[in-house]
């Protein structure tokens, strides 16, 4: 079980945030990886290295060039994502299988380094419509926000096939159990 990854990706509203805390709460084996990444922090709902790394961009751009970084990705014009070697080093030291959350391109470029030693899963929903009503029903964009955020879904849908796995989210809770037993058989394997 040592020094192997569980990569959850999918596009914003998803459900794949969700899925990963019901994964951590109940496997004490998962360490979640943190991302770094140069947006600004949701006031009041996120905390610097619990949520995300909110880092400025120059130092985030330093790390890339210093070679910090396991995965990046300008996600937006001007707002980076990544993960940092040294948060995978910090949950295989604790003896933790890390859990990721990240965006698509990212869940696919940790696959291509880590290989067989990486899960990657792609959790969507049934349809676009599903998710335009989850990403409103959060309160957290502005129009047009939202409009370059549905945009994104659409491209990233596209990455489906390149996954490992691929896990409809049309049912929250089954969700969970089939989450859980990829988890359980890729971590047996």
């Amino acid at each position: 079980m040592s020094e192997k990854l569980v990569i959850f990706c999918a596009p914003s509203g998803s459900g794949k945030t969700t899925i990963v805390h019901y994964l951590l709460k109940n496997n004490d084996h998962l360490g979640f990886s943190i991302s770094a990444t140069t947006r600004e922090k949701r006031e009041g709902i996120e905390e610097h290295g619990k949520h995300y790394y909110f880092l400025k961009k120059e130092d985030f751009q330093d790390r890339i060039a210093r070679n910090e970084l396991a995965e990046w990705e300008e996600v937006y014009n001007g707002t980076y994502y990544g993960t940092l070697k040294s948060e995978i080093e910090r949950q295989w030291k604790k003896g933790k299988t890390v859990l990721f959350d990240v965006d698509v391109k990212g869940g696919l470029n940790l696959k291509r380094t880590y290989g067989d030693k990486a899960l990657a899963v792609f959790v969507k929903v049934p349809s676009i419509t599903v998710l335009e009503q989850r990403l409103r029903s959060r309160g957290t964009e502005n129009e047009e926000n939202l409009r370059t955020r549905l945009q994104k879904v659409k491209e990233e849908m596209e990455y489906a096939p390149f996954f490992d796995e691929v896990l409809v989210n049309d049912d929250l809770e089954a969700s969970f159990k089939k989450a859980q037993k990829l988890v359980d058989d890729f971590l047996s394997s």
